[in-house]
């Protein structure tokens, strides 16, 4: 798996842009190369057998990844996808939002 440039993070929350989940806010469980896993989104099934954790087996919904480019981070304030910008804030490299300035980095 290659390892791609992005400015997203784990536990940031982004809106899906474009698929089957297009629309769905969630926040990113893992990023595995240049996919995201993103909670509440691209939900599949999958037919589990016995094991010790699940004795009965079954059916069970969970996320299955979607590619990085098909999830831009969620700004609150305006209520829709935004880009990420960096710059320096007392020394230290923040993330901030294009569109209205606001850190999303605790400084």
């Amino acid at each position: 798996m290659e390892k791609v440039k992005t400015r997203l993070k784990k536990g940031d929350t982004v809106i899906v842009i474009a698929g089957k989940s297009k629309g769905v806010v969630g926040e990113i469980l893992e990023i595995k190369g240049d996919r995201v896993y993103v909670k509440g989104a691209n939900l599949v099934k999958k037919a589990i057998r016995p094991n010790q954790n699940m004795p009965k087996g079954g059916i069970i919904t969970t996320e299955s990844p979607i590619h990085i480019s098909n999830v831009m981070i969620y700004n609150k304030k305006i209520g829709k996808g935004d880009r990420i910008g960096v710059k320096f804030v007392n020394g230290k490299k923040v993330r901030y939002f294009k569109k209205t300035g606001d850190l999303i980095d605790k400084v």
